[in-house]
Protein backbone atom coordinates (compact mmCIF):
# COMPACT_ATOMS: atom_id res chain seq x y z
CA UNK A 1 0.00 0.00 0.00
CA UNK A 2 1.25 3.29 -1.23
CA UNK A 3 0.18 6.44 0.94
CA UNK A 4 0.77 10.02 0.56
CA UNK A 5 2.09 10.96 3.95
CA UNK A 6 2.50 14.45 5.55
CA UNK A 7 2.57 16.10 9.05
CA UNK A 8 0.49 19.06 10.29
CA UNK A 9 0.93 21.26 13.60
CA UNK A 10 -1.72 22.34 14.95
CA UNK A 11 -1.55 26.36 14.87
CA UNK A 12 -3.57 29.12 17.20
CA UNK A 13 -5.17 30.09 13.53
CA UNK A 14 -6.53 26.68 13.32
CA UNK A 15 -8.66 26.54 16.09
CA UNK A 16 -12.02 28.14 17.18
CA UNK A 17 -12.85 29.25 21.03
CA UNK A 18 -12.85 25.84 22.69
CA UNK A 19 -9.28 25.42 21.63
CA UNK A 20 -9.79 22.31 19.23
CA UNK A 21 -9.50 22.91 15.39
CA UNK A 22 -11.94 24.46 13.73
CA UNK A 23 -13.73 22.14 11.62
CA UNK A 24 -13.33 24.16 7.97
CA UNK A 25 -9.74 24.41 8.53
CA UNK A 26 -9.51 20.68 8.32
CA UNK A 27 -11.10 21.38 4.78
CA UNK A 28 -8.31 23.24 4.32
CA UNK A 29 -5.95 20.90 5.56
CA UNK A 30 -7.00 18.50 3.48
CA UNK A 31 -6.79 20.93 0.47
CA UNK A 32 -3.38 21.78 1.66
CA UNK A 33 -2.55 17.60 1.53
CA UNK A 34 -3.83 17.48 -1.70
CA UNK A 35 -2.15 20.03 -3.61
CA UNK A 36 1.16 19.00 -1.76
CA UNK A 37 0.54 15.45 -3.35
CA UNK A 38 -0.01 16.84 -6.84
CA UNK A 39 3.66 19.12 -6.58
CA UNK A 40 5.74 16.52 -4.65
CA UNK A 41 4.54 13.07 -5.78
CA UNK A 42 2.46 13.76 -9.08
CA UNK A 43 5.27 16.42 -10.17
CA UNK A 44 2.23 18.91 -11.38
CA UNK A 45 2.29 21.77 -9.17
CA UNK A 46 -0.85 24.09 -8.98
CA UNK A 47 0.66 27.18 -9.37
CA UNK A 48 1.70 25.75 -13.40
CA UNK A 49 -1.57 23.09 -13.29
CA UNK A 50 -4.22 26.24 -12.65
CA UNK A 51 -2.89 28.12 -15.67
CA UNK A 52 -5.08 25.71 -18.16
CA UNK A 53 -6.16 23.14 -16.15
CA UNK A 54 -7.73 22.36 -12.72
CA UNK A 55 -9.03 19.43 -10.20
CA UNK A 56 -11.71 20.58 -8.54
CA UNK A 57 -13.47 18.69 -5.77
CA UNK A 58 -16.91 17.57 -6.90
CA UNK A 59 -17.43 15.49 -3.68
CA UNK A 60 -16.55 14.95 -0.36
CA UNK A 61 -17.29 12.56 2.55
CA UNK A 62 -15.84 13.58 6.08
CA UNK A 63 -16.39 11.66 9.19
CA UNK A 64 -15.10 13.83 12.26
CA UNK A 65 -13.81 11.43 14.78
CA UNK A 66 -11.95 12.94 17.47
CA UNK A 67 -10.70 16.70 18.48
CA UNK A 68 -7.47 18.14 17.53
CA UNK A 69 -5.85 20.76 19.91
CA UNK A 70 -3.49 23.59 19.92
CA UNK A 71 0.32 22.66 19.56
CA UNK A 72 -0.69 18.94 18.66
CA UNK A 73 0.64 17.21 15.34
CA UNK A 74 -1.56 15.51 13.14
CA UNK A 75 -0.09 12.71 10.27
CA UNK A 76 -1.88 13.20 7.25
CA UNK A 77 -2.48 10.47 4.73
CA UNK A 78 -4.10 10.15 1.04
CA UNK A 79 -4.33 7.37 -1.08
CA UNK A 80 -6.58 6.83 -4.59
CA UNK A 81 -9.53 3.87 -4.22
CA UNK A 82 -10.35 4.70 -7.48
CA UNK A 83 -8.80 6.18 -11.01
CA UNK A 84 -11.52 6.64 -13.57
CA UNK A 85 -10.54 8.36 -17.10
CA UNK A 86 -10.78 11.68 -15.37
CA UNK A 87 -12.01 11.68 -12.41
CA UNK A 88 -10.51 10.01 -8.95
CA UNK A 89 -11.54 8.60 -6.10
CA UNK A 90 -8.87 9.54 -2.84
CA UNK A 91 -9.44 8.20 0.42
CA UNK A 92 -8.45 10.05 3.72
CA UNK A 93 -7.65 9.57 7.13
CA UNK A 94 -5.47 12.04 9.71
CA UNK A 95 -4.26 10.63 12.93
CA UNK A 96 -2.72 12.33 16.18
CA UNK A 97 0.21 10.93 16.89
CA UNK A 98 -0.93 7.86 19.35
CA UNK A 99 -2.34 6.95 16.66
CA UNK A 100 -6.16 7.58 16.91
CA UNK A 101 -8.27 8.80 14.22
CA UNK A 102 -9.29 12.34 14.11
CA UNK A 103 -10.98 12.86 10.94
CA UNK A 104 -11.61 10.46 7.87
CA UNK A 105 -13.45 10.41 4.56
CA UNK A 106 -13.69 10.67 0.91
CA UNK A 107 -12.91 13.14 -1.46
CA UNK A 108 -13.73 12.93 -5.50
CA UNK A 109 -11.58 15.29 -7.95
CA UNK A 110 -12.04 15.85 -11.71
CA UNK A 111 -9.02 16.53 -14.35
CA UNK A 112 -10.56 19.60 -16.12
CA UNK A 113 -9.35 21.86 -19.22
CA UNK A 114 -10.42 25.52 -18.39
CA UNK A 115 -10.75 27.67 -21.71
CA UNK A 116 -9.29 30.56 -22.81
CA UNK A 117 -11.61 32.80 -21.79
CA UNK A 118 -11.52 31.05 -18.45
CA UNK A 119 -15.15 30.60 -18.26
CA UNK A 120 -15.48 26.62 -19.89
CA UNK A 121 -14.39 24.08 -17.97
CA UNK A 122 -14.87 20.31 -19.44
CA UNK A 123 -13.74 16.99 -17.91
CA UNK A 124 -10.75 16.01 -19.44
CA UNK A 125 -9.04 12.97 -19.25
CA UNK A 126 -5.88 11.78 -17.66
CA UNK A 127 -2.67 11.00 -19.89
CA UNK A 128 -1.16 8.20 -19.52
CA UNK A 129 1.90 9.86 -17.51
CA UNK A 130 -0.14 10.92 -15.00
CA UNK A 131 -2.48 7.67 -15.15
CA UNK A 132 1.26 6.21 -14.16
CA UNK A 133 1.60 8.40 -11.56
CA UNK A 134 -1.32 8.67 -9.82
CA UNK A 135 -1.70 4.44 -10.25
CA UNK A 136 1.10 4.03 -7.72
CA UNK A 137 -1.08 5.36 -5.15
CA UNK A 138 -3.89 2.67 -5.95
CA UNK A 139 -4.78 0.52 -3.12
CA UNK A 140 -7.67 -2.30 -4.12
CA UNK A 141 -9.79 -2.86 -1.12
Amino acid sequence: MKYFIKEQKIKFKHIDYAGIVFYPRFLEMLNDLVEDWFEEALDRPFHKMHQSNGIPTVDLKVQFKKAARLGETIIKELWVKELRSSSLLCGFLFKNQEGETVLEGEVTLVNVKIGEDRKSIAAEAFNEAMRAKIGYFLISE
